[in-house]
């Protein structure tokens, strides 16, 4: 295989070192774990979403030993906004996970995967009076409140159909992430949580409120973070506030410290959970709380991939990149026109990796400017019917995808070994419109 693949260029064998699941082999091509992309590609076409159900258990036990390694207590709640399809949810709930909703639907798909509500924790700026006592009927283990508002709302919900809402207080902690401006959730001008200097008042608020359970605290400061340097700063101004809490009389049992560990899209560095762990020990384990986590990317990202074929290869003139306009979209993977996210691109034949390299533009079909994948991507020439891989596209993929253009939603496939199986299929084109209705009084046609 070496031999084979001897004239790699280095962009390639750095982007297959960060992503040690993928693996090329010189008869079957890209394999993700155990799985042939080629295979998969040839039996169901693409566009189509890959999830690799033994990457994400492996991922999600590699998290959890972490902590068990430091003896936390700490609760894993899945952030069901990454991706929160069924077959997924209830992989997780095998494994011990629970899960971080942030919205109603999202409460109920958790339950319909079997995960207990004593397993969930509602996060969100603008939780309904519907939504709140969906919740509260369920007993969720915690509701994460995000302003004296929503703590007052609850309370009355909670009054009326005489039930007590177990709250945990969420503190936006003025600590810079150092992510993506659209992606921060914890400076004092993101619209999350109650500020810092408020959270103490807010809290007495709680306890003298009726059919109010105050349990502690909850801080997110945002996603895809590598560095525990922004964590450490969080759960320092944390503890302050938790003696602060427990100086004036006020019993503090759990804090939620949120979510937002990030991988290796390009030449980041993954977090490492036993950094986090490690950081979490030194930091809060002297408290004696009952601590959570919400992870969402760093477990799902990395066990998915879209396969695309190509559907163009346009020259753009003798000394430009050609444009390879491919059959994925921005409808289906958002985040390069929303972020102008990297992501990586393999190609899946193996014969593919015996072209020449060349700097490629890499184009969705839909007709928006920025419907962009890759820019000077340097990769083997690619040509009409070729598939690619768009990796790390497991989280914020298929759960953002649109119908955009009347382009319908790609397949989901999962595997694990060598198995494959649809857990959605592809839409056809007929389901674009058939909850599409014309008025009655409309006029006909003649």
């Amino acid at each position: 295989m070496t031999s084979f693949f001897q004239s790699l260029p280095a962009t390639i064998e750095a982007l297959l070192q960060t992503h040690p699941d993928l693996t090329l082999d010189k008869d079957q091509g890209l394999l993700f774990g155990q799985a042939s992309l080629q295979s998969i590609a040839t039996e169901y076409g693409s566009p189509t979403w890959v999830i690799n159900a033994d990457i994400l258990k492996a991922r999600y036990n590699k998290l959890d030993q972490a902590f068990k390694a430091e003896q936390l207590d700490v609760s894993i709640h899945y952030a069901m906004k990454a991706n929160g399809h069924i077959a997924i949810l209830d992989l997780l709930a095998k494994e011990g996970a629970g899960a971080d909703i942030v919205s109603g639907g999202e409460l109920l798909r958790a339950l319909k995967a079997g995960i207990s509500p004593a397993k969930i924790c509602f996060s969100g700026v603008g939780k309904t009076e519907d939504e709140l006592r969906l919740a509260i009927e369920t007993q969720i283990a915690q509701i994460n409140v995000e302003s004296r508002e929503e703590l007052h709302l609850l309370s009355k919900i909670a009054q009326s159909i005489g039930k007590n809402a177990a709250i945990c207080l969420r503190i936006n902690p003025d600590v810079d992430a150092k992510t993506h401006h659209k992606i921060t959730t914890g400076l004092a001008e993101n619209k999350f949580g109650i500020a810092y200097k408020q959270a103490i008042a807010v809290y007495k608020e709680a306890y003298e409120l009726p059919n109010i359970t105050p349990l502690g605290f909850d801080v997110h400061i945002g996603s895809q973070i590598s560095s525990t340097d922004p964590y450490r700063q969080a759960f320092i101004k944390m503890v302050a506030l938790i003696k602060e809490a427990r100086n004036q009389g006020l019993e503090v049992s759990t804090l939620d410290c949120g979510g937002g560990f990030g991988i290796s899209y390009h030449d980041e560095k993954e977090a490492r959970p036993d950094a986090i762990a490690t950081l979490m020990k030194e930091v809060l384990g002297p408290l004696n709380l009952k601590l959570g986590i919400e992870p969402g990317r760093w477990l799902i990202g990395p066990s998915g991939v879209l396969i695309s074929k190509v559907v163009m290869h346009k020259s753009n003139g003798p000394d430009a990149a050609p444009f390879i306009i491919i059959d994925a979209a921005m409808n289906d993977l958002v985040r390069p026109a929303m972020y102008d996210s990297w992501h990586g691109i393999l190609p899946i034949s193996p014969e593919i990796y015996q072209r020449p390299c060349q700097s490629l533009n890499i184009d969705g079909p839909v007709c928006e400017s920025s419907d962009i994948f890759a820019r000077d991507r340097l990769l083997p020439n690619l040509l009409p019917g070729d598939y690619i891989a768009i990796l790390d596209a497991g989280a914020y993929g298929s759960v953002m995808s649109s119908t955009y253009n009347a382009r319908p939603l790609a397949a989901q496939i999962m595997v694990s070994g060598n198995q494959s199986a649809v857990i959605q299929p592809r839409q056809s084109i007929e389901d674009l419109w058939k909850d599409e209705i014309i008025p009655s009084w409309y006029p006909k046609n003649s």
